[in-house]
């Protein structure tokens, strides 16, 4: 008999951080692309952040992986515009994944994440609309950041190792503290499934938990080599994560370190 365990999230996703709060003052010029920086939690909750680059070959905990020009429309925007954060969202979600060379599906089961960091807000005034995307060494939940290597390019490219996914350390998936996987913890983040394509409507809670539900229970049950009892969990996401583009759910086997 399988024993069931059912978990739920409102997070738009394991792998998304967004900048926000009082920043500093800015250069008009845009960061470059490679720079390295010791980032904390502290940084990264932070809209702006002038942070000195530290040499990619010392500890560091952040890495910018992608700097470009916000689209012309954005001129006459207000610093804080949510359309302003909502473009960044999709434009480093997207950037970040072909950095990793990880998928869709990868990106969702890693510990990086990304943060994404604008002008301050007198550089905005005076015309600066650049944008700025590093990875970081953990998530949301993470009270400090792990160094990162020379450089985070590729790093998800083949089979990662365990110190870059993502484990739960607690008796249910919902709340627990993500971990990496090369700590103790009860729970793995195996693998996700895709509920819907881009274009499509949000179908509702009770469709996005019956379907992930019983794909979860198949495709943990396989990964574990079917095992007479075993214990399953998912985390899925409601529709405030489905308009910001989020269309998977995350299915999590019982597996203790």
């Amino acid at each position: 008999m399988r024993a069931v365990l059912l978990t739920l999230s409102v997070a738009l996703s394991l792998s998304w951080l967004t900048a926000c709060g009082d920043g500093q003052p800015a250069d008009l010029a845009a960061p470059e692309v490679g720079a390295c920086r010791e980032l904390t939690p502290a940084d990264v909750a932070k809209p702006t952040d002038d942070t000195e680059p530290v040499p990619c070959e010392d500890e560091h905990t952040a890495e910018t992986y992608a700097v470009g020009e916000m689209p012309a429309t954005f001129g006459d925007m207000d610093w804080d515009d949510v359309a302003v954060s909502e473009w960044a969202a999709k434009t480093c979600t997207s950037e970040f994944r072909d950095f990793l060379g990880a998928d869709v599906s990868m990106v969702m089961r890693t510990v990086l994440s990304w943060a994404w960091f604008r002008p301050s807000e007198g550089a905005w005034d005076d015309g600066a609309r650049w944008y700025r995307c590093d990875v970081v060494g953990g998530g949301q939940q993470s009270k400090s950041y792990v160094a990162l290597p020379t450089s985070a390019k590729g790093l998800l490219a083949g089979p990662p190792e365990d110190e870059w996914m993502v484990c739960a350390d607690g008796k249910t998936v919902d709340g627990a503290v993500k971990v990496p996987c090369t700590e103790p913890h009860e729970w793995r983040a195996v693998t996700t499934i895709s509920l819907g394509e881009a274009d499509d409507d949000y179908p509702g809670d009770k469709e996005v938990v019956d379907k992930t539900q019983d794909f979860c229970s198949k495709s943990v049950g396989a990964w574990l080599n079917y095992p007479v009892d075993y214990d399953y969990g998912y985390t899925w996401f409601q529709k405030a994560a489905w308009d910001a583009g989020n269309r998977r759910s995350v299915c999590w086997a019982k597996t203790e370190l």
